[in-house]
């Protein structure tokens, strides 16, 4: 990709995406999402109503009357986002594909995390991880985080959450918010989801096309997984057929909804053809 398309398209992700973290989710963003705990403030003159356990004795003594610790939510996270470029991410029957419109969500939730003061990292993972950004603040980070998101070429296909989930555990030990972007075509991930989840505030977004799930009912088609390059011959005219190719797509949902919900992990599903706006907000508005 040339210098200035580059720069066009990171601006044009980012005049929409900072837009919509300001004017859609901030407030969303704040509530949904809490700071590790209670971080002391000061020491004040004790006022009636104030909790007796609230009293330091030992400012109290030496001050001559009672004093108390004030704490406050200690408000700065940690954000991770998790972000899947295998080959499947770049597939789309639509005007966008998977991989432009997790851009998308992914700009969106770095705005929101920079608008609250936090700090957020990315990895990009395929099969591997394919690029590692250390969480920090500031707007220039963030765009650092976009720029990649617009044209990084990953040099694996396949997707393996396991190795994206493991590496997080590797580099960060201290509790964070953890977004995972995929489209979710993946096996056996159930175990890394059960372990992040006990370590993180784990939220699962699954990015897909619905027509993914559709076999046109003309023709025969040789589809290719291009992930794994394999090809399968379907007879589009076959009644059968179609329904049993809907009937997996149906399956491999549910089971993946069912690992989130027996993790308590956040689960919200995205389709390419419809507005995410809605969808993280009510994800938000869950929490």
């Amino acid at each position: 990709m040339e210098v200035k398309e580059l720069i066009k398209k990171v601006r044009a992700l980012e005049i929409k995406t900072k837009g919509l973290s300001r004017n859609v989710f901030s407030g969303q963003y704040h509530s949904a999402f809490k700071g590790r705990g209670m971080a002391f403030s000061e020491v004040r003159a004790y006022q009636i109503g104030d909790e007796v356990r609230s009293i330091d004795w030992k400012v109290s003594a030496k001050l001559g009357e009672p004093h108390i610790k004030v704490f406050e939510e200690e408000r700065e996270l940690t954000v991770m986002l998790l972000i899947d470029v295998s080959a499947s991410s770049v597939w789309g029957r639509t005007a966008q594909s998977k991989k432009e419109y997790m851009a998308e969500i992914a700009a969106t939730l770095a705005f929101a995390a920079l608008a609250n003061k936090d700090k957020i990292g990315a990895i990009f993972f395929s099969s591997q991880v394919e690029h590692y950004i250390p969480p920090k603040k500031g707007h220039g980070h963030v765009l650092q985080i976009i720029r990649h998101l617009v044209e990084l070429a990953p040099k694996h296909s396949q997707t393996d959450i396991n190795t994206a989930l493991q590496f997080l555990s590797r580099v960060q030990k201290r509790r964070a918010t953890v977004f995972l972007l995929s489209d979710m075509l993946a096996e056996n991930f159930e175990k890394a989801i059960q372990q992040a989840s006990a370590s993180h505030d784990l939220l699962a977004l699954q990015i897909q096309d619905d027509r993914e799930n559709e076999l046109p009912n003309w023709g025969f088609w040789l589809l290719k997984d291009l992930e794994t390059q394999k090809t399968r011959f379907y007879n589009g005219f076959s009644k059968n057929a179609r329904v049993k190719f809907q009937e997996a797509y149906r399956q491999k949902n549910a089971g993946i909804q069912a690992v989130m919900r027996k993790y308590g992990v956040d689960f919200a599903k995205f389709s390419t053809d419809k507005d995410f706006v809605p969808v993280l907000s009510d994800l938000f508005k869950r929490r």
